[in-house]
């Protein structure tokens, strides 16, 4: 695995958890979706698309800004 690869997981402010590299995103039964090598899953629970972001944390307010 070269470093451009390497799996990076953020959690953004206010907003998504941004996923960068390689990396195998499966569902609760272990079926594999198709991602992009950079993705944003939500974390509002208002995404009409999930497990992935389409935003709806803007339209929502949704706050959180946590920190590790």
């Amino acid at each position: 695995m070269t470093e451009q690869n390497k799996p990076i997981i953020q959690v953004r402010d206010n907003g998504s958890i941004l996923v960068k590299g390689d990396v195998q995103l499966l569902d609760a039964e272990g079926n594999e979706y198709e991602t992009k090598p950079a993705f944003s899953l939500c974390r509002c629970g208002a995404s009409k698309n999930k497990p992935f972001c389409d935003g709806a944390h803007k339209q929502i307010e949704f706050t959180d800004q946590s920190r590790v």
